[in-house]
């Protein structure tokens, strides 16, 4: 199995039909059998993969090439996902445009060469898994509360935090779901998980989806100027699920796939919750 056999098994499984510009192969490799993959890939982790003896190392945070350059084009992903829950699609691609030109300029500062650079010199394939597993991780979750909680039209912000603890990669974590605005007893209304699209699309795009008629947005991080600025607003609630253990919940559904698919895989660096190696 090769790295493009690799990343067809995580595409397939995400339902992805195109390659996405946050995700990608930046140094091919034939003959695959043992993947070394973790949230944060870099120059330490494809040493230590050649110390076990590994043949790829897969990250999910992009750290090389286009993936890093071409980010902010995947927040476009963004605007389906709010038309899905009620906003116009002109009000969503506004509200979403600001976030998207500041991903934009920080990216460009970015050593987009570092990473990959040390795989080509090991002779290490290497690649990232961005959007993929973020699109598992926002089904998965979105479907589990929907079955929780969805039809408890009185279900409070305390009974989705005990639902998304059901979760193992959640039980697994040190840092648990919070909640970041609202109470425990405060209604949760209709809840919509937003975890795939590259980053938080802003306060904007917050306030767009509650004037839609959500009430409750999970997500994996809220920096503070959002966190304040949807406070300000006063309308809907924000839970924090936590960000390792979220992106866990699609890496773990991937990794079991390839083990289903004959190959060696070893998770670390922030995966929670791992699938054994005889889990498949």
């Amino acid at each position: 199995m090769n790295t493009q056999d690799i990343l067809n098994i995580a595409l397939e499984l995400a339902g992805l039909e195109s390659l996405p510009e946050d995700s990608g192969i930046n140094v091919h490799k034939d003959d695959v059998k043992h993947i070394l993959t973790g949230i944060d890939m870099e120059g330490p982790e494809l040493l230590l993969a050649k110390e076990l003896g590994a043949d790829c190392v897969v990250s999910h945070h992009p750290y090389a090439g286009t993936s890093v350059t071409d980010f902010h084009k995947v927040m476009e992903r963004q605007i389906r996902r709010m038309v899905h829950f009620g906003v116009p699609i002109n009000k969503a691609q506004k509200a979403l445009k600001k976030r998207m030109a500041q991903v934009d300029l920080s990216h460009h500062t970015v050593n987009f060469d570092r990473a990959q650079s040390i795989a080509g010199l090991l002779g290490m394939g290497y690649m990232n898994i961005h959007m993929p597993a973020d699109v598992i991780s926002e089904s998965v979750v979105q479907a589990h509360l929907d079955y929780r909680v969805g039809n408890n039209k009185r279900a409070t912000l305390g009974d989705v935090l005990g639902a998304l603890n059901e979760l193992s990669e959640y039980k697994a974590s040190v840092s648990k779901p919070v909640i970041r605005v609202g109470g425990e007893s405060d209604y949760a209304g209709k809840i919509a998980v937003l975890m795939a699209g590259g980053t938080g699309g802003g306060a904007d795009v917050y306030r767009a989806y509650f004037e839609a008629g959500v009430g409750t947005i999970i997500c994996m991080h809220i920096p503070e100027d959002v966190k304040k600025a949807v406070e300000e607003q006063n309308v809907g609630n924000v839970i924090v699920a936590g960000h390792m253990a979220s992106d866990s919940i699609g890496m773990n559904r991937i990794i079991r796939e390839w083990r289903k698919n004959g190959l060696k895989v070893t998770p670390c660096c922030g995966i929670l919750g791992n699938v054994q190696e005889n889990d498949v």
